[in-house]
């Protein structure tokens, strides 16, 4: 195991009592894996990763790296390095002296310094930028440079956090791309925290969802989607529809559910997690939802209702639903109407239909 986090607290005392950052959190990475840790403001994302680099020691827990226990080594003695949102380089330097800063205390001859410098000018895709000065650099070519000052230092696990977080969205997404191809190429672990979900999804092999100092779920990016154990899981990965239902009957590995909404559906659930009666949640995702401007011939999975408003995405189109009954409308993500069609039928106040596959449906249990 490359970085093992175990049991690890930090707490702060504030006026109302003691705030726990981090509660009980335990974590494992492997060798040149690229993990993100998501979740919202104030969860203990940043915490975590000042704890990995030694800026602040857990009041419980331990921290290991490759087996070794680093939890009190101070900074400069960790095989790690920290990348920050705010580019952090030297503005009096030019960028070759910001890349080999590290380096000044290694018994290096110019000719290695320069070597190895220019190595890394090349990997972020700056050759011929060594003289450069740091306002002489776009956002995005500042924050490369952070990240090959970094990497020269071969850390055994890099620290981001949110890197990406000051660059405009086009700027960014480039760097997603660039950010991911430097890590296969370096092969180093990756700790990348962001608030960023679809960040997190596009860039990851595994992402680990926090909130008040715990995790709630640690998976594959397309698991995590199709799979959230939980509602909070489900909220903050992507945009979910849920329905309330009820558990009516259990066959082997085929359950089915009574909602007011839905009907009577019936879904896969291994292992015979519910029990007949429970109440669940019922989720779906607005893609795999589909809409009608004229009632579909089935008679079973649609729901009725009026397009309330259309939020036009570029590539796509969310289309608001409401439901009568609910208080919150179903969000819709089809490619399968004509947006001047749906548009007059707001206008008319007309009903539409909204159509689902039962393997799409995602149930999850109650307050879990």
């Amino acid at each position: 195991m490359k970085l093992h986090v175990n049991n690890a607290t930090k707490f702060y005392e504030t006026k109302s009592g003691p705030l726990h950052a981090l509660d009980n959190f335990s974590m494992d990475v492997t060798e040149g894996q690229f993990i993100s840790v998501v979740g919202p403001s104030g969860c203990g994302k940043t915490t975590l990763l000042r704890l990995i680099a030694g800026f602040e020691n857990p009041d419980q827990g331990k921290i290991f790296i490759e087996g070794d226990e680093i939890t009190y080594l101070p900074p400069n003695k960790r095989p790690t390095n920290m990348v920050f949102q705010n580019y952090a380089i030297f503005p009096h330097m030019d960028v070759a002296s910001n890349i080999g800063y590290g380096l000044r205390k290694e018994k290096l001859s110019k000719k290695e310094l320069y070597q190895k410098i220019d190595r890394y000018l090349e990997l972020i895709k700056l050759s011929g930028y060594g003289n450069r000065k740091a306002e002489q650099l776009s956002g995005g070519q500042r924050q490369r440079v952070a990240l090959a000052r970094a990497l020269i230092m071969q850390p055994k696990v890099l620290l981001l956090d949110e890197p990406l977080g000051a660059l405009d969205k086009q700027l960014r997404a480039n760097m997603q791309i660039e950010l991911r191809s430097l890590q296969k190429d370096v092969g180093i672990t990756f700790v990348f925290v962001t608030h960023d979900q679809e960040e997190s999804l596009s860039m990851s092999d595994r992402v680990a969802v926090m909130s008040r100092g715990k995790i709630l779920q640690v998976s594959s990016p397309d698991e995590l989607y199709e799979k959230p154990e939980n509602e909070e899981v489900a909220n903050f990965i992507g945009t979910i529809n849920f329905f309330d239902a009820t558990v009516s009957s259990i066959n082997n590995e085929i359950c089915s559910f009574k909602s007011k909404y839905l009907g009577m559906i019936q879904t896969n659930c291994k292992n015979n997690v519910y029990s007949i009666g429970e109440e669940v949640l019922v989720g779906i995702r607005p893609e795999k939802l589909n809409l009608h401007v004229n009632k579909p011939e089935q008679d079973s999975w649609i729901i009725e209702g009026i397009v309330e408003n259309i939020s036009y995405l570029g590539e796509r189109s969310h289309y608001y639903v409401k439901i009568d009954g609910l208080s919150k409308s179903v969000s819709v993500s089809s490619q399968n109407v004509n947006r001047a069609q749906i548009n007059q039928l707001i206008n008319d106040n007309k009903k539409v239909w909204v159509t689902f596959d039962s393997d799409s449906l995602i149930v999850i249990k109650k307050n879990s």
